[in-house]
């Protein structure tokens, strides 16, 4: 695994960048490490209704860009509080998300700071019952991309203040409040130098050697940012006007169902969320559209449904259940 510290702050060029290096990852390739830091931003995830998830006050009176991300989950707010990491290689016939093999190092990386964390839920590194780090991933193509956060020294006001958050994701743990069930990784560690020396531990405990950013992956990084993250399109996107709507929040995450119908028929789709996919679950919005709004038509479409590919950790049943409800 080879380990590329980056420089820039800018989150289009930074997501950017990510997804340039995982695209250009061949057969043969040695994995990449990457550890990266946002100016202040907010980070939806790939399945998320932005305008739903941000404080479009807040964004507007600060200023703070609002950028998509390729993977699932929930949104976050970044600063440069918070130091973020990448692994990318490839999955080695790996069909399923799987947290365990990115964080056991990072665990190790803290440990050695003497910062005692532990997986917690599906996705999250927590020290003594606070969350301290969360963590998104993506199968595609044979490669496996796996980024997460740390929170070494984040505003929380401006977090809380940034987000709209879903009260039921909180109170569901017993948290009356976000600040409430987060930590910063300095709570626990006092070093003066903690983003230098966390860095410099993960590098050794995540990757066998550290390169430099090759001139032709910032070129393409750099238009892929032009013409992807830095859009209105990508970050906000269209959407129709939807009738029909279903939302419910599962152990592994929320599944937000919105139906445009017409004369019986469904004409479009969109399927929101913070859950996590191996595969891209446009393939079902697109399955359903042309489909009588009926429980029979439904069921016929999606008799052979792969839905733990759609929603990782999931009840295939109850999901099936969950798409036939009037």
């Amino acid at each position: 695994m080879r380990a590329l510290v980056v420089d820039t702050t800018e989150p289009a060029y930074n997501l950017a960048l990510e997804e340039t290096l995982f695209d250009g990852l061949s057969t043969g390739d040695e994995g990449l490490f990457l550890l990266w830091r946002n100016a202040p931003s907010i980070i939806v995830g790939r399945h998320q209704c932005t305008g739903e998830e941000i404080n479009a006050d807040f964004v507007k009176r600060r200023g703070i860009p609002v950028v998509r991300r390729n993977t699932g989950g929930g949104a976050v707010y970044h600063d440069l509080g918070n130091l973020n990491f990448s692994f990318i290689e490839h999955a080695d016939g790996e069909g399923k998300v799987d947290f365990g093999r990115y964080l056991t190092p990072i665990c190790a990386a803290l440990r050695e700071l003497g910062v005692e964390a532990h997986i917690s839920g599906r996705n999250d590194l927590e020290v003594e019952g606070r969350k301290i780090s969360g963590s998104a991933q993506r199968l595609q193509h044979g490669k496996v991309l796996h980024h997460g956060t740390l929170l070494v020294d984040l505003n929380f006001s401006d977090l809380v203040e940034a987000l709209q958050v879903e009260p039921e994701k909180y109170l569901s743990k017993g948290v009356a409040s976000v600040r409430a069930r987060v930590a910063n990784i300095s709570e626990f560690c006092t070093s003066s130098a903690l983003m230098d020396e966390l860095r410099a531990a993960l590098v050794r405990t995540c990757a066998d050697r550290q390169i430099g950013l090759p001139p032709d992956a910032h070129r393409r990084a750099e238009a892929l940012a032009e013409t992807k993250y830095r859009t209105w399109e990508w970050n906000y996107g269209a959407s129709p006007a939807f009738a029909f709507r279903r939302k419910e929040r599962f152990p592994w995450g929320s599944v937000d169902l919105r139906l445009d119908v017409r004369k019986g028929v469904i004409v479009a789709a969109r399927i929101h969320g913070d859950f996590f996919s191996a595969a891209d679950v446009d393939e079902l919005e697109q399955r359903l559209i042309g489909l009588r709004h009926e429980p029979s038509c439904l069921a016929d479409a999606l008799r052979d449904a792969p839905w733990t590919s759609w929603f990782s950790g999931c009840d295939p049943e109850r999901m099936r259940d969950f798409f036939l409800q009037q």
